[in-house]
């Protein structure tokens, strides 16, 4: 009896134990994104024969297309522009040039070029490594400029402003001289010393400026990475009569397939401990399965409520968002707010104007207003929009137009979301024309 009831004891412990450590894995598994929850299903069927893995078609998709099968715009990628800078720069250089020495030296160089475009090399031991001369190095460097995009190539911010200029048939007249011998003025703002130097007005030293603001301080930023990173969503929203409807993605998600037949045929000729493993690895299929299907429902559901909750940003295709915390999702579905954060962080839902991760719409209230700070933001950028350019708004003055429309924020919240939305301080916003 003793016996009877240490094994029982023992026996409970150890379901205990497995229903612990499958919660922990079920956990894992919601939080995972779909490459990450890819890697651990892969891993796991290592050890377990009785099922195959079809990949996301987003992914068979992409095989397709490296092999010529398929257009690029069957897959949804990160980064703006698919090529890389090294790739696009590279094959400018064999297109364009001759096979020299000159050559080998912008080849070179463009290994020593930044994801921004900027040259970051010792010029010195560079010009020793490839045994080359003082003009030979700038003959590479100054062909590898003329490159696109224009700025490539470039060693700091002022080169690489100069060289989009030098390379614009439009640029103002002086706006490359200004460049090139005022640009500690340009940078502090010292429009009317740079007026009176080139006896310029501040309305022709406005336009300049506004010029040289519209160049880009980073010209390879707008490129992929040689290890292209791919989005695959989890959701998909689609318009059907009027209505935003939530989907999952079954594109982008994986499937596993049981091998009913090998595992049909491993039972008929096992022995004692051959049932035992094939149980096991049936049960471990099965967990799985759920789990994923579980994972998936979860992630669906959120998805839902997200949109029913921020349907003026889904409706107006990036309208203000509305205040929405982790607990208030968590209490419709009757779970722990864990349980949302696992299943927003890293899941993202595609529309017809973008793909965004979900916990982007989780947005705190401002003050405990009704308010979130997605709409003071929208606010803000209203008025600075509005205001006299000659005479901008300061974010004093911002603070009392926001408490007009029953806004109390502090200055310093004020000057923390303009920073946010790119907005300079009003001193700089300041126009002479």
């Amino acid at each position: 009896m003793k016996f009877q009831q240490g094994y029982s004891q023992k026996q409970q412990q150890t379901q205990k134990l497995a229903m612990t450590q499958e919660l922990q894995q079920a956990i894992q598994i919601l939080q995972f994104n779909t490459e990450e929850l890819q890697d651990y299903v892969e891993t796991i069927s290592l050890e377990n024969p009785l099922f195959e893995i079809v990949a996301p078609k987003m992914q068979s998709d992409l095989m397709q297309m490296h092999s010529g099968g398929i257009k690029k715009e069957s897959f949804i990628q990160i980064a703006d522009h698919p090529v890389s800078l090294f790739e696009h720069l590279i094959h400018q250089i064999n297109l364009n040039y001759r096979d020299t020495f000159i050559r080998e030296i912008m080849l070179a160089l463009v290994e020593n070029i930044d994801i921004n475009g900027y040259l970051k090399v010792d010029e010195e031991n560079f010009k020793t490594e490839i045994n080359a001369t003082d003009i030979q190095f700038l003959d590479g460097l100054t062909l590898l400029q003329q490159l696109d995009p224009p700025g490539v190539g470039a060693r700091n911010l002022q080169e690489c402003l100069m060289l989009q200029t030098e390379q614009d048939d439009y640029a103002p007249n002086l706006a490359y001289l200004i460049l090139e011998e005022s640009f500690d003025e340009i940078a502090k703002r010292k429009f009317e010393i740079i007026a009176k130097k080139y006896q310029l007005s501040l309305a022709q030293i406005q336009q300049i400026m506004d010029y040289i603001q519209n160049l880009n301080p980073f010209p390879g930023a707008g490129f992929g990475s040689q290890d292209s990173n791919f989005i695959i969503p989890d959701l998909t929203l689609v318009r059907r009569a009027d209505e935003l409807v939530v989907l999952s993605n079954k594109r982008g998600q994986i499937r596993l397939n049981f091998q009913e037949n090998y595992f049909n045929r491993l039972k008929a000729q096992a022995d004692e401990e051959t049932k035992i493993y094939l149980k096991e690895k049936l049960q471990q299929f099965e967990w799985l399965n759920k789990t994923m299907g579980q994972r998936k429902d979860t992630i669906l559901e959120v998805g839902k409520i997200i949109v029913q909750q921020q349907a003026h940003f889904f409706e107006t295709k990036q309208g203000a968002l509305k205040p929405l915390m982790l607990k208030d999702i968590a209490k419709q579905l009757s779970v722990h707010e864990s349980t949302i954060s696992r299943a927003v962080n890293g899941k993202y839902i595609e529309t017809d104007f973008g793909i965004f991760e979900l916990r982007r719409f989780f947005v705190n209230k401002v003050n405990d207003e009704d308010t979130s700070a997605d709409e003071v933001k929208k606010m803000i950028a209203d008025f600075v929009e509005d205001e006299d350019k000659r005479k901008p708004l300061s974010d004093q003055k911002i603070v009392e137009m926001l408490a007009e429309r029953e806004q109390k924020i502090s200055r310093r919240t004020v000057a923390k979301y303009r920073d946010a939305l790119k907005i300079p301080n009003s001193s700089k916003r300041k126009r002479f024309d």
